[in-house]
């Protein structure tokens, strides 16, 4: 893990890799719990015998589930010291080129893209790049946008 030391160490890292996750597999258990709490139980994440004989073979994870893994993964990969707190601005773009078939692995690389002064602190741009282990298409590749406060 990258470890920073406070907004000015953060700044000179604009436009770098920042590193990689370790690899988690994703779940059926996982992606039943994310439909429950989301209300989408589309039978290619939770109907194991229908999406068997189905498109992907078996079931995959939500898009958003896949998204949602950043700031866990994130975790793995850098720490900002000495924030009074860091919060979530928003999404500038999300995509999800190759779905995630339950029991594949998956890891995230995170690169800051951009970081502005706001009042307060900074705001920080990441492009994560979400990878599944032995697939040339990455699951998901997403800009968030966060207010990390000083």
């Amino acid at each position: 893990m990258r470890v920073f030391s406070g907004l000015d160490d953060f700044t000179g890292a604009v436009g770098e890799v920042l590193g990689h996750s370790e690899w988690h597999t994703i779940t059926q258990e996982q992606v039943n719990t994310f439909a429950d709490a989301t209300g989408d139980h589309q039978w290619i994440h939770i109907d194991t015998e229908r999406a068997a004989a189905g498109p992907f073979g078996g079931t995959i994870a939500h898009g958003y589930l896949t998204l949602s893994l950043i700031p866990m993964l994130g975790k793995e990969i850098y720490q900002v010291d000495n924030l009074s707190m860091g919060i979530n601005y928003g999404l500038n773009k999300v995509r999800f080129p190759q779905p995630v078939r339950v029991g594949s692995r998956v890891r995230a690389s995170a690169e800051l893209t951009e970081l502005t002064d706001v009042p307060g602190g900074k705001q920080a741009v990441v492009r994560w790049t979400i990878e599944i282990d032995g697939e040339s298409k990455p699951a998901c590749v997403a800009e968030t946008v966060a207010r990390l406060l000083g």
